[in-house]
C-alpha cells in the first residue's frame, strides 16, 4: 500500500538503511586521522634551529605532556578550535597568559615573530602566511 509521499515497506528498508549508516559512519572513522599521542608530540621539533631551541625550552614541556592540559603539538582536533580563533587571540593568549598557561609561555627570550611561529608549528600550520 502508498500513501501519499511515504510506501508502506515490511520493516527490512529501515534496518537496511540503518546498516548502510552504520557502515558509512564505520568507514568515514576509519578515514579519520589518529589523534596524536604525547610520545609523538614529544618527537616533534620545528624545523628552525631558533625555534627548535625555543621549543624545547618553554614549549615542549606543557605541549608534549597528556597530562598538563595543554594541546599537543599538532593535535589537530584540539588546535582547530584555538586556530578558529585566529592567530592575534592566539598570540595575545600567549602573552597575556590564558587559564593555564603562564604569560609569554615562560618563554622570556621570545619576541612576537618567535611566539607567531611557535603557534604556528604546535597548531601544524607552518604554512600558512598572514
Amino acid at each position: 500500500m502508498v500513501r501519499k509521499g511515504t510506501r508502506q515497506t515490511d520493516g527490512g528498508d529501515g534496518l537496511k538503511s540503518l546498516i548502510g549508516i552504520g557502515l558509512a559512519c564505520a568507514a568515514l572513522a576509519a578515514c579519520a586521522p589518529k589523534p596524536i599521542t604525547p610520545e609523538e608530540a614529544a618527537a616533534l621539533r620545528p624545523a628552525a634551529p631558533r625555534i627548535a631551541g625555543l621549543y624545547e625550552g618553554a614549549c615542549k614541556a606543557c605541549h608534549a605532556n597528556g597530562n598538563s592540559g595543554a594541546p599537543l603539538t599538532h593535535d589537530h582536533a584540539a588546535w582547530a578550535p584555538r586556530w578558529k580563533q585566529g592567530e592575534g587571540v592566539l598570540l595575545d593568549h600567549v602573552v597575556q597568559g590564558y587559564k593555564g598557561m603562564p604569560a609569554l609561555g615562560q618563554c622570556v627570550a621570545c619576541q612576537p615573530a618567535d611566539f607567531q611561529a611557535l603557534i604556528r608549528f604546535m597548531a601544524d600550520h607552518e604554512g600558512d602566511a598572514k
